[in-house]
């Protein structure tokens, strides 16, 4: 949430991490997953009950609700939720809406200009191969995003990170910004 985001800047975050997926109307939004079944309320919306579905997402099927099929102006009836509600605080559980990538860019400009230093963003272009398939494609959107605010420069304070390496070869075609291949180690041990 842009209130989390707030937060780890004033304790000193010089970059803010948000994974985007889309809306069916195709915005991108700060969620962890195109499932919106852990980090909303969505469940808890009976006007919304209708959309639980099952979607195959990169190979695995889930059972959920799926930005993809909401549009803009319905994500921001949602709130947000602790998605590990056993292991983390619950306090703020319904209280704060999901924010658009350009929000959090909004939000990383506000503060670098009231702190008077950089604050960056970290985007995760999240599951882009299943929102390709959706034809609801990551990468022109983030990309013009990231021209409209004029961050689409080598230097601009934006890493943009993926799984996928045929999204990053996509993104180098179409962007100068700096670029983080991230690698799934969950089951490695830690001495490799």
């Amino acid at each position: 949430t842009l209130e989390g985001y707030a937060l780890a800047i004033e304790l000193g975050a010089d970059f803010i991490e948000p994974d985007v997926v889309s809306t069916k109307d195709g915005h991108l939004i700060a969620r962890h997953e195109p499932n919106l079944i852990a980090t909303t309320d969505v469940s808890q919306r009976a006007k919304f009950a209708n959309r639980k579905r099952t979607a195959r997402v990169d190979g695995f099927d889930e059972v959920g609700f799926f930005a993809s099929d909401f549009t803009l102006a319905e994500i921001k009836e949602l709130r947000a939720i602790q998605p590990l509600g056993g292991e983390r605080p619950t306090d703020f559980d319904g209280m704060f809406q999901i924010p658009t990538l350009e929000e959090v860019i909004g939000l990383a400009k506000r503060k670098a200009k009231e702190k008077g230093r950089t604050v960056g963003i970290y985007p995760e272009s999240n599951h882009p191969t299943y929102h390709k398939q959706l034809g609801l494609p990551l990468e022109p959107r983030l990309v013009k995003i990231l021209k409209a605010e004029g961050w689409d420069k080598y230097d601009s304070p934006v890493f943009i990170q993926s799984f996928e390496q045929a999204n990053l070869k996509e993104l180098r075609k179409m962007t100068k910004n700096k670029l983080v291949q991230l690698v799934d180690a969950n089951d490695v041990n830690p001495d490799g």
